[in-house]
């Protein structure tokens, strides 16, 4: 007997505020007007998406003592504007990043069950950590927290976030007009909590909401990550994008449910992915090369080098060859804030290996940025991107994708009219919603007040 279709999770991610956003293309937005993210989640919404999905940058990175130059616009606060795309929108989910290490368990608790009420159902938290002091300089406590205390705060804070929430049941309020009784239990709401990072007590003023909980995202890569993945999270994101590595990674972290108690369909993976849709696989092809040009200006392609190199390479020429010079290696470094950092662990390895590839293939450092950073994940026409992202899903590589668009706002546009309508007609999207809250989208259960709270790791 054949294996049932599974059906396909789509969802938007609203472009970051860095080089794979094409701002300066002609078609672009504002990334901070609402008429931006009102145009965006509309499109994800009547495409029938599970959800939209809002990252979050609590300082503009630097580089070299200024402002990153593709960082400028900024970007405003999460939870105002998935408050105020609750009004705009009727179904579709609304996820936002919010950090653990620089806000308290009963703010965050309160604006996630108030999101969750204004929204009918249809909030989620990507539960993050802070890792560089950078960040931290903007908030009290002056820096960052070391790795292990950082986690430690991280799972504490989301144990007590679920506890607050759990403290109404949902069946307190009476508010009956005749007998003048509001409440069936004077104590709903009440709570005390001691541990290593939060010793609070009081009440918790926001009832139950629709979903109990919102749905709890993570996006840890680690072994710990994928432990917290496995035992407490909704569903989590990865960074593969290749059929080969996503199955590996769905094996790895499916495989992982069992000793928690949980079946394989508790848990979503969802890779990001980007996307260039034409109307043949040619023009796709040559759209995408454009795209990849677009988002590696002569400039943007010296910042990348200097993530690597550590020194100011400004005078150097982006169509020239690489620096003969080797890169700096030390703690303190010229790109502020940037994940890549962490990722260039190796910096006189990289760079030899980057002088080796651009030697065989008479790149410059321009071309060398272009052809060793990401790419777009799906290239094609619309029968060939529909095709591949089935193929992934029906391949257990992943349950769907987060897509990402490289053009604000409209560049969910081109998907939402011209491959969503084929998956449909696969039978593998839907055609209408079937549920009014996220948790009905993603095919999650509302969790039961006092059932056991997560943890979480990156």
């Amino acid at each position: 007997m054949s294996k049932p279709l599974k059906q396909i999770h789509l969802a938007a991610h609203f472009p970051g505020v860095n080089n794979t956003t094409v701002w300066s293309d002609p078609a672009a937005g504002s990334h901070i007007e609402f008429s931006s993210f009102a145009h965006f989640a509309r499109t994800a919404e009547r495409a029938k998406f599970d959800f939209l999905f809002l990252a979050e940058g609590l300082r503009l990175r630097e580089q070299g003592g200024e402002i990153y130059d593709l960082d400028v616009v900024g970007r405003p606060d999460t939870f105002t504007v998935l408050a105020a795309l609750a009004a705009v929108t009727d179904r579709l989910g609304l996820t936002g990043t919010i950090n653990s290490t620089f806000n308290e368990p009963y703010e965050v608790a309160r604006q996630f069950a108030s999101l969750d009420h204004l929204s009918g159902g249809r909030s989620a938290w990507n539960v993050v950590t802070s890792w560089d002091a950078f960040t931290g300089e903007n908030f009290r406590r002056g820096g960052f927290l070391p790795q292990e205390e950082r986690y430690s705060r991280a799972q504490e804070f989301l144990a007590t976030a679920n506890e607050l929430l759990d403290s109404w049941r949902g069946d307190e309020i009476l508010a009956d007009q005749a007998t003048g009784t509001f409440l069936s239990d004077a104590k709903a709401g009440a709570f005390v909590h001691q541990g290593q990072h939060f010793d609070i007590h009081g009440r918790f003023n926001v009832p139950r909401s629709p979903q109990g909980r919102p749905v709890i995202f993570q996006a840890g890569e680690s072994d710990e990550g994928r432990e917290f993945a496995a035992s407490s999270a909704d569903a989590i994101f990865s960074r593969y994008a290749t059929l080969k590595e996503g199955q590996a990674f769905y094996t790895d972290v499916k495989g992982r449910l069992a000793k928690y108690g949980r079946r394989p369909d508790q848990l979503l993976i969802l890779p990001a992915a980007t996307f260039v849709v034409g109307d043949t696989d040619e023009e796709a092809a040559e759209l995408a090369r454009e795209v990849r040009r677009q988002q590696v200006s002569g400039a943007t392609a010296i910042k990348h080098l200097e993530f690597v190199w550590n020194r100011d390479l400004s005078g150097h020429d982006p169509e020239g060859p690489l620096p003969d010079v080797d890169p700096l290696v030390g703690e303190e470094h010229i790109s502020r804030g940037r994940a890549q950092v962490r990722m260039y662990r190796d910096p006189i390895a990289i760079a030899r290996e980057w002088r080796e590839l651009a030697a065989a293939n008479g790149w410059s450092i321009r071309d060398l940025v272009i052809n060793t950073g990401n790419r777009q994940t799906f290239v094609g026409a619309p029968a060939t991107v529909a095709r591949t992202i089935n193929d992934f899903v029906q391949a257990d590589a992943s349950d769907g994708f987060i897509l990402v668009p490289h053009i604000t706002p409209g560049g969910l546009d081109a998907f939402a009219d011209k491959v969503v309508p084929l998956l449909q007609e696969q039978g593998v999207f839907r055609t209408e919603y079937e549920g009014t809250t996220l948790r009905d989208h993603l095919g999650l259960a509302h969790p039961d007040a006092g059932s056991p709270a997560g943890r979480v790791a990156s």
